[in-house]
């Protein structure tokens, strides 16, 4: 039996944009919920497609891929994921609000990198001040640990209380226990009952290679421990990179500037020049243009991670004019100026050629006062 269109399901047309089936689904998950509809396995298979549509179409990339190959490749979910995806979206309304585990906190931490370090990538060993968690109760916050817990008076150890709304009896988060059920009997003298202690710890952080300014590196499971057996929160350490006194990035190239003189640029020369893995000498043929960037092979940034084949590195040299003169060499010039020719400078040649070949410019009228 073929499946109905999700778009029909939810009552939208395939151009309904993200509130629209909000909207849409909110409506028809209130209306066909299982606590709403109790025994009732019409609604409840009801409830289900529309939760399916609304999985699939509030993902643009399923949506996309709905629109283009329908049911192909759908997934098959519970009603237990289905009531959960419910909840997220619309809250405790029939009181099914999952309990408030005490998620751990993320952490941040700016690392100062070399431009070098940053651009090869590297292991660095960082100290912070942290929470972690109390030796004495194992985190519970109590004397004795999971001893020293006592079941919650308020909810009877259930972890919720029930509450009438309406016609029906709907179950919610304890707030006295925060939905674990227990409470701490008689604080832990450590921490005061936290479950938690202030301390200083070291973490080895890898960075890839190419890192730039302002980048972050996750590092999934390194902030502060969660309570009641949640998960601990993630350490973003964000990379801070002093700039080189000569490299410099330009999307994913290493460059550099290089001055040379009248001389070097005329007759060529061997220069150094710097790199990522230190000074090199570079060839500079005679004849070379203010300019020229000259290609400098597996001189660049790694195209993978570390250990990966590397990019070119990019020198840009810059004939640097000479200033302040002296009559000597200004003479100098002014005779080796006299003894050249087309021959010698081709590209100046080449523009007063074209320069000529050009509509001569309409006289300019003066006015005669």
């Amino acid at each position: 039996m073929a499946k109905a269109d999700y778009y029909e399901i939810l009552g939208v047309s395939r151009s309904a944009d993200a509130a629209e089936l909000k909207r849409a689904y909110r409506e028809l998950a209130m209306r066909y919920h299982p606590d709403k509809n109790p025994g009732d396995h019409a609604a409840e298979e009801k409830f289900k497609q529309v939760s399916a549509a609304y999985a699939v179409l509030s993902d643009p990339d399923k949506r996309a891929r709905y629109d283009r190959l329908g049911h192909v490749g759908d997934m098959e979910f519970g009603l237990g994921s289905f009531t959960e995806l419910f909840d997220n979206l619309v809250g405790d309304l029939f009181g099914r609000k999952k309990r408030d585990k005490a998620l751990g906190r993320d952490l941040r931490y700016t690392l100062e990198l070399d431009f070098v370090d940053a651009a090869l990538g590297c292991d660095k060993t960082i100290t912070f001040d942290a929470k972690v968690e109390c030796g004495d109760c194992r985190g519970t916050g109590a004397r004795g640990g999971s001893a020293g817990l006592a079941p919650c008076g308020a909810c009877a150890g259930r972890g919720e209380i029930k509450v009438q709304q309406g016609f029906f009896s709907v179950g919610k988060t304890c707030t006295t226990c925060g939905g674990g059920g227990k409470v701490i009997a008689e604080p832990c003298a450590r921490c005061k009952g936290a479950g938690l202690i202030d301390k200083e710890r070291q973490y080895t952080v890898s960075i890839p290679p190419g890192m730039e300014d302002g980048g972050v590196r996750r590092v999934a499971g390194q902030g502060e421990p969660g309570r009641r057996g949640a998960p601990p929160g993630d350490l973003h350490v964000i990379v801070k990179v002093r700039p080189h006194p000569l490299l410099r990035r330009e999307g994913q190239v290493v460059v550099c500037d290089v001055p040379l003189t009248l001389v070097q640029a005329t007759l060529g020369a061997m220069v150094e020049v710097p790199t990522l893995d230190g000074r090199v000498e570079m060839r500079v043929p005679p004849g070379t243009q203010s300019g020229t960037v000259f290609r400098l092979r597996g001189k660049g940034l790694p195209v993978g991670l570390k250990g990966s084949p590397r990019g070119d590195a990019h020198v840009r040299v810059v004939v640097e004019t000479p200033q302040r003169l002296t009559p000597e060499q200004r003479e100098l010039i002014e005779r080796l100026d006299a003894t050249l020719n087309d021959e010698s400078q081709p590209q100046r040649r080449k523009f007063l050629d074209a320069l000529r070949a050009l509509e001569p410019a309409p006289q300019a009228n003066t006015a005669k006062s």
